[in-house]
């Protein structure tokens, strides 16, 4: 499957859960059949039957209300043989056994079916929070003038919220302007605070003659946000809760150099001839939402960005992604390991990479990369 349309591991977890399902399944069948022969065998003062109940009750925990009404059905239809088996259906014990386990069964049944109708709600949730966040975050070309992109978003595990990490590109009159981002917070508010960002970048990109207005302009567009930092339940915002990190670039088409403001983002990487620098900035703005709080302004700064080299952008879900002993990931030194065949070759090895690092290839929050490589003249 290929990592830039989806999160990797999301059809093979899929169907290792139906797998496991299915081996699940079993073990309540395995149960009746245990406590049916041991009960018609037991000696006349011992019952076995009430054990039967769990059955049902441990499919309900997996399985939705048909599987588990089966069950419970296949637990009654032993229960109504062992009564036959050790005396007969009108036994006044076994009679009440069997009403038990009917009422149970039912009872779990219904369980179950609240159950399966929450998760298909919560399903429903989240297809409307990714098909806002895919409408918002629009795939980026793969060639804007002397540069080859590519770009991936990685989902973090099914059961968690869609997030804000975001990225966009827009060509100028001479040159291309970058963004990536990553919004405080998850869910639909982080999707829409992604989508202020992403509208006044794509907005002002082309406009603002250079980049410190740019950031500015994103700035001004966050902090007149009225919702800003929601506290996701409809109630008021405050406004020191609800923040952008970003990193803005400007490259021209003719100057072999970048141009990058960065607002709490963490820095760029850059690839060239097998090491990897971080592009720190000497000057720092904070994220956007926050200048009020902190007015430092903006301050680009440059660094040299000749052909063949690649830039690194990532959001902190990268490098915050864990293995099982905790241990960040070490995305410098892994990006270092990349033998060297373009953008989109990078962000596959590393995609598989971090994926391998985390356990079972679950992320715990959404991570995105984009790969900048500059071509030579006649490229």
């Amino acid at each position: 499957m290929d990592p830039f349309a989806a999160h990797p591991s999301a059809h093979p977890r899929s169907s290792r859960f139906r797998e496991s399902r299915a081996v699940l399944l079993a073990v309540p069948f395995a149960l009746i059949a245990l406590v049916t022969v041991v009960d018609v065998l037991a000696p006349p003062d011992v019952h076995l039957g009430p054990f039967l109940v769990a059955a049902p009750a441990v499919t309900a925990s997996f399985a939705g209300p048909r599987t588990t009404g089966f069950v419970g059905a296949v637990a009654v239809l032993a229960q109504v043989g062992v009564a036959v088996a050790r005396t007969s259906l009108t036994d006044l014990n076994h009679t009440f056994q069997i009403i038990a386990l009917v009422l149970i069964s039912a009872f779990v049944t219904f369980f179950a079916h609240l159950r399966e109708d929450h998760e298909r709600q919560l399903t429903r949730l989240r297809s409307v929070a990714v098909a806002a966040q895919q409408v918002v975050l629009r795939p980026l070309r793969d060639r804007m003038g002397p540069l080859r992109i590519a770009s991936v978003y990685l989902s973090a595990e099914a059961e968690a919220q869609i997030g804000g990490d975001l990225y966009a590109a827009a060509r100028t009159a001479d040159g291309t302007r970058l963004l990536i981002g990553d919004v405080r917070g998850k869910g639909l508010e982080a999707v829409g605070e992604a989508a202020i960002v992403l509208g006044a970048f794509r907005a002002a990109a082309h406009l603002e003659a250079d980049l410190p207005g740019l950031v500015g302009y994103l700035e001004a567009a966050v902090a007149a946000d009225p919702d800003r930092g929601a506290d996701g339940n409809g109630g008021p915002g405050r406004p020191e809760e609800g923040f952008t990190t970003a990193a803005v670039l400007d490259i021209p088409d003719e100057e072999p150099a970048l141009r990058l403001v960065s607002c709490g983002h963490p820095p760029p990487l850059l690839l060239r001839g097998g090491s990897v620098v971080p592009l720190q900035v000497d000057h720092p703005a904070p994220p956007l939402g926050l200048s009020e709080f902190v007015d430092t302004g903006f301050t680009a700064q440059s660094f040299a960005f000749e052909p063949g080299d690649v830039v690194l952008l990532y959001t902190d879900g990268v490098i915050e992604a864990r293995d099982a002993s905790g241990a960040f990931y070490p995305l410098p030194e892994r990006a270092a390991d990349w033998p060297g065949d373009g953008p989109e070759a990078l962000l596959r090895h590393l995609c598989a990479d971090l994926l391998a690092h985390t356990p079972d290839g679950y992320l715990g929050d959404d991570a995105a990369m984009v790969a900048i490589e500059r071509l030579g003249h006649g490229a």
